[in-house]
């Protein structure tokens, strides 16, 4: 068992396959993008199942693909079959933004992925292309409707509520579980590389910030009631609307931590290994995958690192002169 030094079991390993992405949205990247990694700098497919093979054997029992993008990878399928053959890990899921899942959704679960969680922050399409500088959300429905097709479920829909972007679509948004056995997470946004300016027509750093507390207060009408989880629902805290097919999930970073219950490390792309999304620390693991020498012993020295918690928190995150718990890389590097 990997147990942190809080006392916090950690099972669940998230892996961030790329740090390419086709969409540019605005909380995730600056309006010039990023510098990808080189190729040769990304692990392999192969050094990701060492790894995974390696973290297994000390608990690891979850596994979520991430990216970037993970599907412009166009041969994960064959990851996702590698680490459906290691023994100890019970479930492995995609977190993507859905606009190339139409053609993958089918052969990633035959090579045995079982669920994923899909971006869509509007349901207005003209929004849509704004915030994700250029894409196109009727590919996204299709690769919802593919992903239902395929049995990959439950199917999560992660929104990023942003003020004065698409806070207005908080019910629009939560409706969608009605007749759709679709579970719809709003999510606080993070300032993780997103501080600048995001372009004409989106808000300031100061005034991006909107709470769980006021999103719920806004969904008052809808008679939100406590209800069971879905699999895999991690920190979100599930409701359901009376007589609806899904449910509605809040996930909230910033106002209200959940660090106290967090059981998950992150690889980077390039192969570092984060114990906590906030902090810089990393691990680098390349050479100790390659070699196969210490590797059980780096992910132990990145697990005993794990910090209690973030003691930030609130709108004051969101002022012009933020506390400091930037990480150096943007989201897209990271693996969300």
């Amino acid at each position: 068992m990997l147990i942190d030094s809080w006392g916090r079991e950690i099972t669940y390993l998230r892996i961030s396959v790329t740090d390419r992405c086709n969409l540019r949205c605005v909380y995730c990247m600056p309006p010039g993008g990023i510098e990808w990694k080189a190729r040769e700098e990304i692990l392999s497919f192969d050094e990701i199942t060492r790894f995974v093979t390696a973290a297994a054997g000390l608990g690891i029992r979850s596994v979520r693909l991430t990216g970037g993008e993970p599907l412009v990878r166009t041969d994960l399928p064959a990851l996702v079959s590698a680490l459906s053959a290691i023994p100890e890990i019970e479930e492995i899921s995609l977190t993507t933004n859905g606009t190339l899942l139409e053609k993958m959704a089918e052969p990633l679960a035959k090579a045995g992925l079982r669920r994923v969680n899909i971006s869509l922050d509007t349901l207005d399409a003209e929004k849509f292309s704004r915030i994700t500088r250029g894409g196109k959300i009727e590919q996204v429905w299709r690769g919802i409707f593919a992903a239902e097709a395929a049995g990959l479920q439950p199917i999560k829909i992660n929104c990023v509520i942003v003020r004065g972007v698409n806070s207005d679509e908080l019910i629009q948004l939560a409706n969608l579980s009605r007749k759709h056995a679709l579970h719809i997470r709003f999510i606080e946004v993070m300032p993780i590389g997103n501080q600048g300016k995001w372009g004409p027509g989106f808000p300031s750093l100061q005034d991006r910030y909107l709470s769980i507390r006021e999103m719920k207060e806004e969904m008052s009408v809808l008679d939100i009631q406590p209800t069971s989880s879905p699999a895999g629902n991690g920190p979100a805290k599930t409701f359901r609307i009376p007589g609806s097919l899904g449910t509605i999930g809040f996930i909230s970073p910033i106002g209200e931590h959940f660090c106290s219950s967090c059981n998950r490390i992150r690889m980077t792309a390039d192969g570092r290994l984060r114990s906590c999304l906030i902090s810089n620390a990393e691990i680098n693991l390349r050479e100790a995958i390659s070699q196969g020498d210490l590797l059980e012993d780096l992910i132990r020295r990145a697990v005993a690192r794990k910090p209690e918690g973030n003691p930030f928190g609130g709108s004051a995150l969101f002022q012009p002169d933020p506390i400091d718990l930037q990480s150096s890389r943007y989201m897209a590097q990271i693996g969300g």
